[in-house]
C-alpha cells in the first residue's frame, strides 16, 4: 500500500500519502463517502477527529486511512475494541489488509507480534500503558471504537484514561450513538494541542426502514423471507432463546438445492467436533445461523464467514450484534425491547436500539435495511382475539384481554415509536480510582505525586467527585505505604517522592490480579500430600473468573443428588428444600484461602479490591477424567462451550505462566500440557488463522506464534504430536472407562466405544452389562479414589510406535487386581478423529 516516501519533500508527503490511500481505495471498487473523505483528511492534517456517523456508514475505512496514515509517518498506533472477539476480528481483518508482520495482538491473555506498528488491542490495555508510561509511551495514536463503551459503569475508565495520559497521541474516536460531544471536543484539543474535528450527520448510505409487527416471530419470518428482506438477524437477550429459536425454524424450508450445495462447499473440512457443533452444522445446512458470546470462536468466524457469502437466511443471536460484530444482513427483526442487564429487567437504552438496529441494511448491497420489532406476546395474542371477533360487538366486548404477567418488563408501540427518534444518551464518565490504577502511575518514571495528582484532578469528573476521589485515593495510599509496597523517598533525585518497594507484573491489573497471593499460599501446602497436585489447582482456580453456567449446573447437580438422597432417607419436602439452600458447587480448600487472604492483604492492601472465588473445573475434569465434550455433557453446557473454554485457557495460561520450578511436580507438569493439548484440540482458530496468513518468510511465522502462546507442539494439526499430553488423554480415556464401569452406567460406555463396532474399526467392544454382572459377583465395589488414578494401576507400552498397548487394572476392595482392560490406542486414528481412538478393548479377568 505505501509508496516509498524517501525522497518525497515534505511539503508534498500529505498529497503523497492520500493519493496512494485513494488508489488503493479505487483499486477495490471503493468510492469514499464524504464523511470518510472528511475525517481521513482531517487526521492526515493532524486532527483528533470524533466520527459519529451512522452505523454502516463506513467508519472501519476511516479507521484504515488512520493505519495507513501512522504507518507512513512510521508511527505505532492501536486499535481498540470493548471485547476480545472483536480485536480478534479487527486483528485478522488488519493481518489481511497491511500484512500479518504488520500487525499485533494484545488482549491481556494473549499477545501477538507484540511490537508490530500496528497493534489490536481491548481499551484496559492501552489504558494500563498509559497509566505505566505517560506521555512517553509508544503509542502515537488510538483509534477507539465504539467509544459509546466511555459510559459503560465498569469498563469506562478505561476508555477515559487514555485521553488523559496521552497527550501526544492522535485520537480517532469512533461511534454511532454518541450524543452532544462538544465538550469532548473541547476538552480534547485542551490537552493534546491538535484541532479535533467533528465529522457526524444522520444521513445513513443505506436509509432504515422501522415496523412494529403484531405476528408471533416464526410468521413475521414467513413474510419477510417471502419479501426478499433476507438475510435476517433475529435479536434474543439470552443465548438460550437464541439457540432454542434456531433449532425451531428447521422446518422452514428457506434454501434451495444449489444453495445447500455451495453451503457445503464454503464448510469445506471444517470440524464439527463438540456437542453443539453437531446441532450448528445441522443448522447451517439448512440456512440458519447461531451467533452469540457463548459459542466457540470457530463456530462464530465459520456463521460469520457464512453469512458473508448471503447463504445464510436467518441468524439467531444476541445483542452483540450492537458491538459491531461482522455479519451483513438486511433485515433486524428484535424479539423484544427489554433486556436483563445483570442486575434488573429493563427497557433498552437509545443508545442500544440504535446500535441495533444500525445493523441492518449492507452498503454496496441494499438500497434499504429494515428493523422490525415485535410486540410483546400478549399484545399479540389481544391482536388475534380481535381479528377473531371481527366486527361483532358482543364478541368484541367479551374479549378478555391478557396483559403482561406480574413483574414482567413490557414495552408498547409507543415505546418503539420512542426508540427510533430519540437521541442517544449523552456520555457520562466512569472514572475510577482504584489501588492498582495507583500503582501502574507509581510505577511511571517522573514525579509519581504529580501524576497521580493530575489524573485526580484532570479527569473528566465533577469538582465534588474528584474530591470524592481524591479521599479515597489518600486512604488507599496509606494502605500501600503501610504494607511496604510504596515509599517515601525524599531525596530521589529524579523528584520521585514516593516509589515502588518491588517490581510488579506489568499487567498485573489485567489477568489474574492475585496470583502474588497464590504463589505465596503454594508455600502452606504438602508436597507428600496426596492432593497436592490438585490442591496447587485449585489455589489457582481461586483466583479466575468464573464460568457462571458451570457453576450453576455443577450446583443444580449437587442439589440434585442431595434431595435424591434425602428423600430416600424419608425426609419430608419442605425439610428437603430448606436442607439444599446450603448446597452449592464444589469449593476445594476455601477456608484455608480465605484465612490466608485476610493474612495477605495485611501486607497487600490492593489486593482488597479483588475477590477470590474457590471452584472445581480442572480439578473436576481431573477427579473424572473428563474431555471437554463430556464437561460440557455431564452438565449439559452445550450453548456455553465458549465460555467453558475461554475458562480452561484462562486456567492453562495461569497455571502454565505462574507456577514457580519448585512447585512444580511431574505430575502437575503433565496435566499443564494435557490443559494445553485439550484447549487447542477445541479450537485452535487464533493459530490457524495466523499459520494461513503469515508467510515462512516473514518475520512472523508459526513457530514464532506457538512460542507468543506457549503451546510449543511440533505439529499444531495432529491430536498425537505433543506426547505428553496425548499420554494423559489416554490416560484420562482409560479412569473415565473405569469410573463409568464403577457408577454401573452402560449407556455412556457403549457411547465412549461405539465406534469399536462400525465399519472402521474391526474390533468389538466389551458387552458392558455382562462384564458388569461378572465384576460385581465377585466384589461389592470398584473403587475410583486418586490412587486408582495412579501409575500402579495403568500400564503404557508401545510408545514409540503408532499403536500403543494399554492395561488398565480396577482397583477391587480385595487387592486382587484381577479384572483389567486391555486396549490398543490406534495413533493415527486418534489423529483423524481428534481424540483418543482404540483398535480394539477388551476387559480380562486374569
Amino acid at each position: 500500500m505505501l509508496p516509498d516516501l524517501a525522497d518525497v519533500p515534505e511539503s508534498l508527503f500529505d498529497e503523497v500519502v492520500w493519493d496512494a490511500f485513494t488508489a488503493w481505495t479505487r483499486e477495490r471498487g471503493i468510492t469514499l463517502y464524504p464523511a470518510q473523505e472528511e475525517a481521513s483528511l482531517a487526521l492526515l492534517t493532524g486532527d483528533n477527529v470524533i466520527l459519529a456517523t451512522p452505523t454502516g456508514s463506513g467508519k472501519s475505512m476511516v479507521a484504515n486511512a488512520a493505519h495507513f496514515i501512522a504507518m507512513a509517518r512510521g508511527q505505532r498506533t492501536f486499535y481498540t475494541a470493548p471485547i476480545k472477539a472483536l480485536v480478534s476480528e479487527k486483528f485478522f481483518a488488519l493481518c489481511e489488509i497491511f500484512g500479518a508482520e504488520n500487525v499485533g495482538m494484545m488482549t491481556g491473555d494473549a499477545t501477538v507480534n507484540g511490537n508490530a506498528p500496528i497493534i489490536a488491542a481491548t481499551a484496559e490495555i492501552v489504558a494500563n500503558i498509559a497509566l505505566r508510561e505517560g506521555k512517553n509511551a509508544s503509542i502515537d495514536q488510538v483509534v477507539m471504537d465504539e467509544f459509546h463503551y466511555y459510559s459503560e459503569p465498569d469498563r469506562g475508565w478505561a476508555w477515559q484514561v487514555p485521553l488523559l495520559e496521552l497527550p501526544k497521541a492522535q485520537f480517532l474516536l469512533m461511534s454511532a450513538t454518541l450524543g452532544d460531544t462538544k465538550w469532548l471536543e473541547d476538552d480534547l484539543t485542551a490537552r493534546t494541542g491538535r484541532t479535533t474535528t467533528y465529522v457526524g450527520g444522520s444521513q445513513r448510505p443505506v436509509p432504515l426502514d422501522f415496523h412494529y409487527v403484531f405476528t408471533p416471530v416464526h410468521e413475521t419470518l414467513e413474510e419477510l423471507i417471502d419479501g426478499g428482506k433476507a438475510p435476517i438477524y433475529v435479536v434474543h437477550f439470552s443465548q438460550r432463546e437464541a439457540t432454542e429459536r434456531a433449532q425451531a425454524l428447521t422446518s422452514m424450508s428457506l434454501v434451495t438445492a444449489e444453495e445447500k450445495k455451495r453451503i457445503a462447499e464454503e464448510i469445506g473440512d471444517f470440524r464439527f467436533t463438540t456437542t453443539f457443533g453437531k446441532t450448528l452444522s445441522g443448522l447451517v445446512r439448512r440456512g440458519i445461523g447461531v451467533h452469540h458470546a457463548g459459542m466457540l470462536p470457530k463456530y462464530r468466524r465459520l456463521v460469520e464467514k457464512l453469512s458473508q457469502t448471503g447463504l445464510l437466511k436467518i441468524i439467531c443471536g444476541t445483542d452483540t450484534l450492537g458491538v459491531g460484530i461482522n455479519v451483513p444482513i438486511r433485515t433486524v427483526l428484535m424479539t423484544g425491547l427489554a433486556k436483563y442487564d445483570g442486575t434488573r429487567q429493563r427497557i433498552v437504552k437509545s443508545r442500544e436500539f440504535h446500535q441495533i438496529a444500525g445493523r441492518a441494511g449492507r452498503a454496496g448491497y441494499d438500497t434499504e435495511g429494515t428493523v422490525v420489532v415485535e410486540a410483546p406476546e400478549h399484545e399479540i395474542e389481544n391482536v388475534k382475539l380481535r381479528r377473531k371477533a371481527g366486527d361483532d360487538p358482543k364478541k368484541l366486548k367479551k374479549i378478555r384481554k391478557k396483559s403482561a404477567r406480574d413483574g414482567e418488563v413490557s414495552w408498547s408501540e409507543k415505546t418503539f415509536e420512542r426508540l427510533t427518534t430519540a437521541e442517544p444518551e449523552e456520555l457520562t464518565s466512569q472514572f475510577r480510582v482504584s489501588n492498582s490504577m495507583l500503582l501502574n502511575v507509581v510505577a511511571r518514571p517522573g514525579d509519581g505525586y504529580e501524576h497521580v495528582k493530575g489524573l485526580l484532578r484532570g479527569n473528566h469528573d465533577s469538582r465534588a467527585k474528584q474530591n470524592r476521589d481524591i479521599l479515597t485515593a489518600v486512604e488507599l495510599f496509606r494502605g500501600l505505604i503501610t504494607a511496604g509496597v510504596v515509599e517515601r523517598t525524599p531525596d530521589s533525585p529524579a523528584m520521585r517522592p514516593y516509589t515502588l518497594t518491588r517490581e510488579l507484573d506489568r499487567d498485573f491489573a489485567l489477568n489474574q490480579p492475585l496470583s502474588p497471593f497464590a504463589l505465596a499460599f503454594l508455600s502452606v501446602l504438602d508436597p507428600e500430600s496426596e492432593t497436592y497436585t490438585l490442591d496447587v489447582i485449585s489455589t489457582f482456580e481461586a483466583i479466575l473468573d468464573d464460568p457462571r453456567q458451570l457453576l450453576q449446573a455443577q450446583q443444580s447437580a449437587a442439589r440434585g443428588e442431595e434431595i435424591a438422597a434425602l428423600k430416600a432417607d424419608g425426609v419430608d419436602y419442605t425439610e428437603r428444600m430448606a436442607l439444599i439452600e446450603d448446597v452449592t458447587y464444589p469449593k476445594p480448600l476455601e477456608p484455608e484461602l480465605e484465612e490466608a487472604l485476610d493474612t495477605f492483604t495485611q501486607g497487600n492492601p490492593w489486593a482488597k479490591e479483588f475477590e477470590l472465588s474457590p471452584k472445581s473445573v480442572v480439578r473436576d475434569m481431573i477427579e473424572h477424567a473428563m474431555t471437554f465434550s463430556d464437561l460440557i455433557a455431564t452438565y449439559g453446557l452445550a450453548r456455553s462451550e465458549g465460555v467453558i473454554l475461554r475458562y480452561l485457557t484462562d486456567a492453562w495460561r495461569t497455571l502454565s505462566h505462574s507456577i514457580p520450578e519448585a512447585y512444580l511436580s511431574e505430575e502437575l507438569a503433565d496435566i499443564i500440557a494435557w490443559l494445553g493439548e485439550l484447549v487447542r484440540q477445541v479450537d485452535s482458530s487464533l493459530i490457524d488463522e495466523w499459520a494461513h496468513m503469515a508467510d515462512e518468510n516473514l518475520p512472523i511465522t508459526q513457530e514464532a506464534l506457538e512460542r507468543e502462546l506457549a503451546f510449543g507442539i511440533e505439529d499444531p494439526s495432529a491430536l498425537t504430536a505433543n506426547r505428553r499430553a496425548f499420554r494423559v488423554m489416554v490416560r484420562n480415556y482409560f479412569f473415565r472407562l473405569v469410573e463409568l464401569f464403577a457408577l454401573e452406567k452402560e449407556d455412556q460406555l457403549e457411547d465412549m466405544v461405539s465406534y469399536l463396532d462400525t465399519d472402521d474399526y474391526p474390533g468389538r467392544a466389551p458387552d458392558w452389562p455382562a462384564e458388569m454382572d461378572q465384576y460385581f459377583e465377585e466384589y461389592d465395589d470398584l473403587i475410583i479414589d486418586a490412587d486408582a488414578r495412579g501409575p500402579e494401576y495403568f500400564r503404557l507400552t508401545g510408545e514409540g510406535g503408532r499403536e500403543w498397548s494399554v492395561v488398565q487394572i480396577f482397583k477391587d476392595p480385595e487387592g486382587d487386581n484381577a479384572f483389567q482392560l486391555h486396549g490398543v490406542v490406534d495413533l493415527d486414528a486418534s489423529d483423524a478423529a481428534g481424540e483418543v481412538r482404540l483398535s480394539r478393548l477388551e476387559l480380562k479377568k486374569v
